[in-house]
């Protein structure tokens, strides 16, 4: 998709919206012209002493024409303002939802900090797009004709040097401008989504860096961005100088072509003298419209960058493959099946070769081997975050990829290894998996995990802040609370990634018990490299031989 059919596709639904801010535009920019033009009259005609009477109409004009101004100014404002803030708003949901359908093996090759920076800064763009690209240059291009008629009705050599004028300052200008910054400009998103990157690198692993001493090098690179960013900045900085000083030039010399061709009119008998004033001060009324496009054009060339990056998200391709027909799969037991399948992450490199594994209704299946084995792309594959390269994935004998994602994860559930702590309450965190459940469900979901009697001890109960990534809590709490947040949302199939992972033998002993006590009748499958699980579950699957079921 280019960037110019994802601004059409997004703008179209408030396309009402922004003519009305283009109309309004052009009629606040005409009312100051023809605040200007009746002025000039008014005061030429004005010394020449005429009847009170003959000055009325042009009198009421200038009033009406500097009230309108400010009320259409306004309209402007609050329409495009509107329509641009809604087209916004959609477009960030749009791209919120492709990145929810490409996580997490369609995201491979972006990092948190640039999709971050594209999900907030990128869309931020589309909002200057059309406030300061597309408004100014709508209403510039309709006010600049009619100047150019007004005036030429006067004066045609004049009329011909305020055209040259606007399409100097409004094609031309722009024009060579775009040319000499194009690589600066081109390079600005992202040298700023590099930073932040780097940035957020640099916070995220802070503890460890100075643990190691190893500060200077992540210093050292971000100053180098930043140089490089700074440059950039520059380098449009300057360009945005020449293009004012260039507009400068442009309205006075229309200003002495339009002094000088008047007066000969006037002299010449062809124009009437209390006009000559309209001809050489409209000018300037036009290019304080015409004057900002220049900038518009800056702010162009950087939105358009924008844009072309959130045009690469919608344009990645997905992992899995959503069917236009879904099977509608009953509620009830359910059996997963991996039929000889092969997987990876990325094309060309295998994970998973000629994997079989059964999982009957109510099965309490161990997955072992060692790291790096593919047991977590297994998991992956259950839920539908990857789709198999080879063999198939079933679910009552239906292939995965003929059911609709959601109702795949409507019935597995996937507790992984680090499961995500929003810095919130514990409600709120558990309210994730069921939007409307009552605190009485959040407890009894808590006290399925074994937490609850510590929850009962807080002061604030179920409303206590978890802080970032959970770290108010314990690693034990941590993953008990993620297990209540698991059993909260009712999936008949429970997958669990490391489950004990990082604890001691004693709590990690403590919490597996605890953990298929609470999973009740639910299909379990749990992921571990530990070797003392089998006593705890039906069979053990060991991916080293993935064709070999060891019973327990």
């Amino acid at each position: 998709m280019s960037w110019f059919r994802l601004l059409r596709s997004a703008a179209a639904p408030a396309s009402g919206g922004l003519a009305l801010a283009v109309l309004a535009g052009a009629g606040a920019a005409g009312a100051a012209v023809g605040l200007m033009a009746v002025s000039a009259w008014l005061i030429s005609r004005a010394a020449l002493h005429p009847p009170v009477l003959h000055l009325m109409v042009a009198i009421v004009a200038v009033r009406a024409f500097g009230l309108s101004r400010g009320v259409l100014r306004y309209v402007e404002r609050l329409a495009g303002h509107d329509a641009a803030l809604r087209v916004l708003g959609r477009l960030r949901a749009r791209i919120f939802t492709r990145l929810a359908e490409l996580a997490p093996a369609g995201l491979a090759g972006y990092r948190r900090a640039d999709l971050a920076r594209r999900l907030a800064a990128d869309v931020d763009a589309v909002l200057d797009m059309l406030t300061r690209v597309v408004l100014p240059y709508a209403v510039a291009t309709l006010v600049g004709l009619g100047s150019v008629v007004l005036v030429g009705a006067y004066s045609k050599p004049a009329g011909l040097a305020l055209a040259a004028g606007i399409l100097l300052v409004g094609m031309v200008v722009p024009i060579l401008q775009a040319r000499a910054g194009r690589r600066a400009d081109g390079r600005l998103a992202p040298l700023r989504a590099e930073l932040a990157t780097g940035t957020t690198d640099l916070l995220h692993g802070l503890p460890d860096l100075l643990a190691y001493g190893a500060t200077g090098p992540r210093l050292a690179s971000l100053a180098d961005t930043d140089a490089r960013l700074r440059q950039a900045e520059q380098r449009s900085s300057a360009m945005a100088g020449v293009s004012a000083a260039v507009t400068t030039l442009a309205t006075g010399l229309c200003l002495l072509v339009g002094l000088a061709a008047g007066a000969y009119a006037v002299r010449s008998g062809a124009l009437d003298g209390e006009l000559l004033a309209v001809v050489v001060l409209t000018p300037l009324a036009v290019f304080e419209t015409v004057g900002g496009l220049p900038a518009a054009a800056q702010h162009f060339a950087a939105a358009r960058a924008s844009l072309r990056r959130l045009a690469d998200v919608l344009a990645t391709p997905a992992r899995i493959t959503t069917p236009t027909t879904p099977v509608e799969i009953p509620d009830g037991p359910h059996t997963l099946r991996l039929e000889a399948v092969d997987a990876a992450w990325t094309p060309g490199r295998t994970v998973l070769h000629n994997v079989d594994l059964d999982l009957p209704p109510g099965a309490r299946v161990a997955l072992v081997g060692p790291s790096g084995s593919g047991k977590s792309t297994v998991a992956a594959l259950l839920v539908r975050f990857l789709d198999p390269t080879a063999g198939r994935v079933t679910l009552d004998g239906v292939d995965l990829r003929r059911i609709a994602p959601e109702r795949v994860r409507r019935i597995v559930g996937y507790l992984p290894e680090d499961a995500y702590l929003f810095d919130t309450t514990i409600a709120a965190n558990l309210r994730i998996a069921r939007p409307g459940a009552t605190d009485e469900q959040l407890r009894d979901a808590l006290a399925e995990a074994r937490l609850l009697d510590w929850v009962t001890t807080l002061p604030e109960g179920l409303e206590t802040l978890v802080g970032e990534h959970g770290r108010e809590l314990s690693g034990g709490q941590r993953r008990r609370l993620a297990l209540a947040r698991a059993l909260l949302g009712g999936f008949e199939v429970l997958i669990l990634d490391e489950p004990t992972e990082h604890l001691d033998d004693e709590t990690a002993a403590a919490l597996l018990d605890d953990l298929l006590a609470a999973a009740g009748n639910r299909t379990v499958l749990i992921i571990t490299h530990r070797t003392d699980i089998a006593g705890r579950v039906d069979e053990v699957v060991d991916l080293t031989r993935p064709r070999i079921a060891v019973p327990a």
